[in-house]
């Protein structure tokens, strides 16, 4: 297993070192609130956010995505980061007769008390139903340095990778009666904030305030293999059979690396989490 881990490793450190195209966060971003505990700098290719006891705050993208490869680098909270999330995901949000809908992909990153580690909680939700958590310890502190987090969105299946290795596959299986997000294009979000009632510990620890304020990083986004819009009317356009992401599925390698993550760092699943689905797991958990 250390063998197989090294080499995850070195596949990650090549990963980061191929050249990516990215913008300058002033182009790709607004800060959306924070009362300017959200800033930019380096010429827009540094994004802070910060909580304190007063208000946390966040940002989202300018452009909607309908599928897409997006990349995020970023450094979470040091120390004790008890009670904080700091979240980035994809959303599309739709009030209606009837309610509001939304479909959502999710990175979270929930606080711990110094020394013990972050859970990378993730979730996938079409049309406002979700309930399709798994959580994850990670195998570096993502506290001491910057790290890749992407969202791989194509009508077969959703990936979300860290570091350029899966950590999770969620597949389209709509012929199944499962439903999945592909028809409402979604922007970009991310935040830093306070939730001590249930991030930490199901919310046995609560944040401790005398660390405040605290602060996450980002940096060298990229939404180059992404069919993007700027507005209803300004679709940058993507051409399926040129884009090879488009229909971009795991490979033999990759299936490896996700194993190794989900046998090594997986710590919730709902797929096995039969005491929270009495009369039968949710319809993807059995499909394989």
């Amino acid at each position: 297993m250390a063998g197989f881990e090294t080499k995850l490793m070195l596949t990650s450190s090549l990963l980061l070192l191929i050249g990516v195209c990215t913008g300058s966060f002033y182009d790709n971003f607004d800060i959306t609130w924070g009362d300017g505990r959200a800033n930019i700098f380096e010429s827009g290719q540094l994004l802070t956010c910060t909580l304190d006891k007063i208000s946390g705050s966040g940002f989202q993208s300018k452009k909607e995505y309908l599928f897409g490869k997006i990349d995020m680098k970023m450094k979470l909270v040091a120390g004790n980061s008890a009670g904080t999330v700091t979240a980035y995901f994809l959303m599309f949000s739709q009030l209606l007769s009837k309610g509001e809908t939304w479909d959502e992909m999710d990175f979270e990153f929930l606080g711990n008390v110094t020394g013990q580690p972050y859970v990378l909680h993730t979730n996938v939700l079409t049309g406002g139903k979700g309930n399709r958590e798994m959580q994850f310890y990670l195998w570096f502190d993502p506290t001491a340095d910057f790290h890749s987090y992407t969202v791989l969105w194509n009508p077969l299946n959703i990936i979300f990778l860290v570091d350029g290795i899966p950590i999770r596959v969620f597949k389209n299986n709509e012929a199944h009666g499962v439903a999945y997000p592909k028809s409402h294009p979604m922007k970009i979000y991310s935040s830093l904030w306070e939730a001590d009632d249930w991030a930490t510990q199901g919310g046995r620890v609560k944040t401790g305030w005398s660390n405040a304020p605290f602060s996450a990083y980002y940096r060298s986004f990229s939404d180059v293999d992404c069919c993007s819009r700027t507005s209803i009317w300004n679709w940058v356009t993507c051409n399926a059979n040129s884009n090879s992401w488009m229909w971009t599925t795991l490979n033999s390698n990759q299936m490896g690396q996700m194993k190794w993550v989900q046998d090594e760092y997986l710590i919730y699943n709902y797929c096995t989490d039969y005491k929270r689905f009495p009369l039968g797991l949710p319809t993807e958990c059995n499909l394989g």
